[in-house]
């Protein structure tokens, strides 16, 4: 097909997103080579992540792009034939079996202590932060971290389990704040090793493990961000892991972004580029996988804080770049630059959710009180 009539479509399908072609709105696009929209059409979202990578395009505000893009549902518009591949495959195969459990530490979590110190919060917690009245991102972490033991109830002396503990910033913040003992295992090897330094000389316990091999009784477990991790095919047993390893009268937390309907895969060129065989768990899965296992206490959406949160990183990022360029290419700040603000533009027109879910093994006696 001729440039100017590949050109013609891309134009349409950004006209229903409010999007023009080297416009002068800061979500417009600036196309730097012709083929792009080739690539566009042929690719799909893989087209557009790989095509601004590799400097073919840009745009002042991407964030702003992608909540336009989203809103409307420019993303279904183009299925390319290797999207329909990789559902099939994800159907068929067990993408994070116990063999492929590694694989998202050595491609997303090793990638370096130094990218993560520069962009995140002084924990290094790597999850959606809780806003409500904080004005730093410091001070939102937190405020998500005593959240979770509140809805929790930790109490002195209680045995936790931190399933997906990151650097251990959880932990150790479980640690001080509610004198409690803390088990963290994680698939991480620059977590573990950092964990272990972060928490040393605290009743923290940090294990290089996947949660299918995780023994032992405790009083509260949770999980926050992790289960993204673990794949439609996996969840029931990932829910039966935690009964196994939890007390008659304990309770369970799990923290999750969330996906508006059940897929089995997740967006093509964050699971190349960013998070592998990763996909994001919808209400209707989750439900599923606890059935009859758990009782349902609670269940909190806060997403909308999730583009704040990686707006904030976004912003350390940037700000970091001089120092972290001695390590990183301009590909790679590219790459990073679009993974935070297409994930922003995501949380913004509420493609994507944040839920923090707590479920007990026979129901709390009297009920459970909500805490927010």
């Amino acid at each position: 097909m001729p440039q100017d009539k590949l050109r013609q479509k891309v134009e349409k399908l950004l006209s229903f997103a409010d999007v023009k072609i080297n416009g002068d709105r800061p979500w417009d696009i600036q196309v730097h080579n012709d083929e792009l929209y080739a690539r566009f059409l042929a690719e799909g979202s893989m087209g557009v992540g790989k095509s601004y990578v590799d400097g073919w395009w840009d745009c002042e505000r991407l964030d702003k792009l992608f909540d336009k893009v989203f809103r409307a549902e420019l993303d279904t518009k183009i299925k390319p034939f290797s999207c329909l591949f990789e559902t099939i495959k994800a159907k068929i195969v067990n993408m994070q079996k116990p063999s492929r459990a590694f694989n998202i530490g050595r491609r997303h979590y090793d990638m370096g202590n130094d990218l993560y110190r520069c962009m995140l919060d002084k924990r290094m917690i790597y999850s959606c932060a809780y806003w409500d009245d904080a004005k730093t991102l410091d001070h939102a972490q937190e405020l998500k971290l005593d959240l979770i033991c509140r809805k929790l109830g930790l109490k002195p002396g209680m045995r936790v389990l931190d399933i997906g503990c990151g650097w251990g910033g959880a932990a150790k913040f479980a640690v001080q704040r509610y004198k409690v003992e803390v088990v963290g295992v994680t698939v991480s090897d620059n977590q573990y090793r950092l964990g272990k330094e972060i928490c040393r000389g605290l009743p923290v316990e940090i294990r290089r493990q996947d949660y299918r091999s995780i023994d032992g009784v405790f009083d509260r477990v949770f999980s926050i961000g992790m289960i993204e991790h673990v794949g439609c095919k996996n969840y029931r047993t990932f829910m039966r892991v935690v009964k196994n390893c939890l007390k008659e009268d304990g309770l369970f937390l799990l923290h999750t972004i969330g996906g508006n309907g059940s897929v089995a895969t997740i967006d093509p060129w964050i699971n190349r580029y960013i998070f592998p065989d990763s996909m994001l768990p919808s209400a209707k899965q989750l439900s599923a996988a606890f059935n009859g296992l758990f009782v349902l206490e609670d269940w909190h959406s806060f997403g909308v804080y999730y583009d704040k949160t990686l707006m904030q990183w976004f912003k350390n990022f940037h700000e970091n770049w001089e120092f972290l360029k001695e390590k990183y290419d301009e590909r790679f700040y590219r790459m990073w630059k679009f993974y935070l603000l297409s994930c922003a533009g995501s949380f913004r027109a509420r493609k994507n959710q944040v839920w923090q879910i707590v479920l007990s093994p026979q129901g709390v006696p009297g009920g459970y009180h909500a805490i927010r």
